[in-house]
Parts: C-alpha cells; sequence; structure tokens
C-alpha cells in the first residue's frame, strides 16, 4: 500500500488543546500557536515571508520522511498495516498524521464514527444529534435539546460533541452545530497558516 501525503495547504490542520493529557504536549502546542501568531506579525514583510517559506520548507522535509516511513512499515505486509492501524487509533500519532495528510482513515469515516461514539453520552444528557452535512470537510450538524435541558448541560454537550470530533478529526475544514447557543465551548490551537490553508471556523447556533 502507497501512501501519498495531500499536498502543504490543501486541508486544514486543526491541534486542540486537548489532544493529549500530557501537561507539556499541550503546552508546546500552545506555545506554537503563539510563534504562529508572532509570525503573522512580523512587520517586514520580506521577513514574514522569508520565515513562512522556511517553516513550510520544514514542513515539507517532516512530511517525505513520514510518508517514507509510512510506506517502508506498510511494505511489511498486514502486520505493518496493523501497526500502522494503530497509530492511526493513538491520539498524538493520529494528529500528526494528519498534519501530514497520512492518517490510515478518510476524514468522513472519522468523523461519522466519533459522532457515533459520542450519541449516547449526548442521550443521557437529554440532547439527539443529526449529522446535516459532510461534505468537503465541512461538518454540520444539528442537536436537539430537551424542554428541561438547560443552559450548562447544553454547554457540556456542546463540548462533548466538539471534542469528540476534533479528537477524531482535526483536519475539518468548518464544524456547524445548529441548536446550540453561544460560543464554541473547546479550546483549539489552528496550525492551518504554517501550510497556507484556511482558517478553520467553529459555528454555533447557526441557522
Amino acid at each position: 500500500m502507497a501512501f501519498r501525503r495531500k499536498p502543504p495547504g490543501s486541508a486544514v490542520y486543526v491541534f486542540r488543546r486537548n489532544v493529549a493529557e500530557d501537561k507539556g504536549f499541550r503546552e508546546r502546542v500552545q506555545r506554537i500557536g503563539g510563534l504562529v501568531q508572532e509570525i503573522e506579525n512580523i512587520a517586514d514583510p520580506a521577513l514574514r515571508a522569508v520565515t513562512k517559506e522556511l517553516v513550510r520548507s520544514l514542513m515539507e522535509l517532516h512530511g517525505a520522511a513520514f510518508e517514507r516511513a509510512m510506506e517502508i512499515v506498510s511494505a511489511a505486509g498486514q502486520p505493518g498495516m496493523n501497526l500502522i492501524d494503530q497509530l492511526g487509533r493513538d491520539p498524538l500519532v493520529s494528529s500528526v498524521l494528519t498534519l501530514y495528510g497520512l492518517h490510515p482513515e478518510a476524514l468522513d469515516s472519522r468523523v461519522l464514527r466519533a459522532i457515533e461514539q459520542v450519541k449516547p453520552k449526548l442521550r443521557k444528557q437529554g440532547c439527539e444529534v443529526q449529522l446535516l452535512e459532510l461534505n468537503d470537510g465541512v461538518v454540520r450538524l444539528r442537536v436537539q435539546t430537551g424542554e428541561h435541558t438547560c443552559g450548562s448541560t447544553a454547554r457540556t454537550a456542546q463540548a462533548a460533541l466538539e471534542e469528540a470530533i476534533y479528537d477524531a478529526a482535526p483536519d475539518i475544514v468548518a464544524l456547524s452545530i445548529e441548536g446550540l447557543e453561544g460560543r464554541p465551548a473547546s479550546g483549539f490551537v489552528a496550525l492551518d497558516s504554517l501550510t497556507g490553508g484556511a482558517q478553520a471556523q467553529v459555528l454555533t447556533g447557526a441557522n
């Protein structure tokens, strides 16, 4: 099985702050997010362009190395493919594979699996989730809350839904959750500017 990564900028890559429980990892991801913003704020256009090109070049080099590593592992046959599947289920490794367009499972499959896994938890909170759209990385959901569902419960349901989807598919382009009011409940760090992608969106209470 040959692995072909997506060209830089072909998708939006999002690293949530809670991708891993390791505090040191979360702090490193947050630091990267801050450095990305600092790059965008460089006043000198030439220096800003050179800095962004340096980051992109490093990512291309790392991406090529990861792709070759996956090809070597897959060449081992079924044991290699089993190992790749295991890597795809690891939260930290999965996020890095997604960043370089190398995740072994398709985005749509990951989103659908995440929704199904979180449904029982939402039902216990009196909420039902319905998938409205899943196309080209755009995810639109509708959440129906019970008549006795309070605001704090709705926010908890929203956070659970966002967490499940971001953990499984951090490369979505946009997430729209209809039926829930307020700001996105889950924090995330967007690294899309490193690859030239568009800013990921989280929309709640959309019509």
